[in-house]
């Protein structure tokens, strides 16, 4: 049986609901910390332990800045192994925008990631952003100290970072596409 909710317990989760219907991925920390109006990351993390504990929600370890909602109401697929070439653990991911167009990856389209944490030059990957906290989808490539985060779109720059500021959550390694 699940515990008692405090009010901002009641209110993470909420927002997290929220924005997940809204967005079809979770938020960040920071996001749930600006959403809830919460003084800090490490309150909102703390309350995140404890809802985890309490069976309220997920957490992958290959994504600890986003907390998934553990309910009947989060989307799952079943992908035949033709799709994954049975590799285990991969996730799909819907993609917003048009920077991998060029790779014939659309908006909308789901994306299967095999979780990573490093990747060769010019592997199409889901890298993480520390400085925007949010995930992007692009061709990777180590330049001394600095990556660049290439997209696919001819009319798009590419994103350069310092290396310590970017993390690979994972290589792609299929494309759905729903119509």
């Amino acid at each position: 049986m699940k515990n008692r909710l405090s009010q901002r317990q009641q209110r993470i989760l909420a927002f997290i609901q929220k924005f997940m219907d809204e967005h079809q991925y979770p938020p960040t920390v920071r996001d749930i910390q600006n959403g809830c109006e919460v003084s800090s990351t490490s309150v909102v993390d703390y309350n995140l332990r404890k809802l985890q504990e309490m069976g309220y929600l997920t957490r992958e370890p290959e994504i600890p800045d986003a907390p998934s909602y553990a309910s009947d109401s989060t989307d799952t697929i079943d992908l035949p192994s033709f799709l994954t070439k049975d590799r285990q653990n991969v996730f799909a991911l819907r993609v917003k925008g048009t920077s991998m167009i060029d790779a014939l990856v659309a908006d909308g389209d789901l994306v299967l990631v095999e979780p990573a944490t490093e990747a060769a030059n010019g592997e199409m990957v889901a890298a993480w952003l520390n400085s925007t906290e949010e995930t992007t989808l692009k061709r990777f490539f180590i330049e001394g100290d600095m990556v660049r985060l290439q997209p696919e779109n001819a009319t798009m720059e590419p994103i350069m970072v310092p290396a310590k500021d970017v993390s690979v959550r994972g290589k792609i390694v299929g494309v759905v596409r729903t119509m």
